[in-house]
Order: C-alpha cells, then structure tokens, then sequence
C-alpha cells in the first residue's frame, strides 16, 4: 500500500474513461457530468486502480458522481480509502453533505455506502429508464430507480 498515490488529474488531461465505465454503463452518460468534477485517481506504482469524480451540486453539497476500482483491487479497502478521501476535499472546501446516487438493484454498493456513513435519502424514480437509451441489468434485475445516499460532514 506504500507505492499508492492519490492525486486530482488537471482540467484539460485526458480524461480516464475506461476507468470510469466501470461504474458507469456509457461515455454519454459520463459526459454528462465530467467536464463539470474534478476527478481524482488513485495508482498503485504506475497502474490506475481506482477513479472517483466530485461534483458540486451546491455550496454545501458535495456529490460522488462516480467512484470505481479495478477488479484486482476490489475488496481491499480502496472504496473506503476513497470515500474518506472525499470526505476530507468535502471537509477543505466547507461542503456540509456529501451525496451519492446508485441504482436500487445496486445491493452491494448500498451496503458499502451505508457501511462507510451515508443513510439514504430519497428516490429519483425511474432514472435509469428516462435516462439510459438501453435497459440495463444488475443482479439479474432491470435498474430502474436511484438511490439516493447522504452523508453529513462533522464540523
């Protein structure tokens, strides 16, 4: 764990798509929101293993737009060591809630979330149908809603 680095990747940079689309099912629906966060990578050596993108929803919310980690890497903590690293820029920068939104067939990805602080907070119904071309499969089951998690920051 000593050869990890975590560093903002400069606006104009490419932008780390194939990492991104681990969490996210299309470049279309990355567009949306990239171009607008600040993303942020984190290598072991000189392999990405993880992505996370923050977005500023507002003056006093923070959201995760996007968080993912390489298969080799996953189950080893690096989405808890990302989610704290989101935690802090939140804290710098005097954000008061950190948010976050995954599909309601995202069993797993709940669990990790409420493991790591956030409680749910509402429902965008029908998101991935209004806002994906194709359905799309997890767990064997058509996402349909969001859910949405928040977290508040400690002063």
């Amino acid at each position: 764990m000593e050869n990890f680095t975590f560093t903002r990747i400069e606006s104009g940079s490419e932008i780390p798509y194939k990492l991104l689309l681990l969490a996210d099912e299309t470049v279309e629906a990355i567009d949306r929101y990239i171009f607008n966060s600040d993303i942020y990578l984190l290598q072991d050596g000189l392999q990405d293993v993880a992505v996370m993108a923050l977005y500023k929803n507002s003056d006093t919310e923070l959201e995760i737009k996007n968080i993912a980690v390489v298969d080799p890497y996953r189950n080893k903590g690096i989405g808890s060591i990302l989610i704290n690293k989101a935690k802090e820029i939140a804290k710098e920068y005097s954000y008061k809630t950190l948010t976050v939104g995954t599909s309601d067939t995202g069993f797993q990805q709940i669990r990790f979330y409420e493991k790591n602080g956030f409680i749910k907070k509402g429902i965008l119904k029908d998101f991935f149908i209004e806002n994906y071309p194709d359905p799309i499969y997890e767990n064997g089951l058509q996402m349909r809603d969001m859910i949405l998690l928040t977290h508040h920051l400690a002063e």
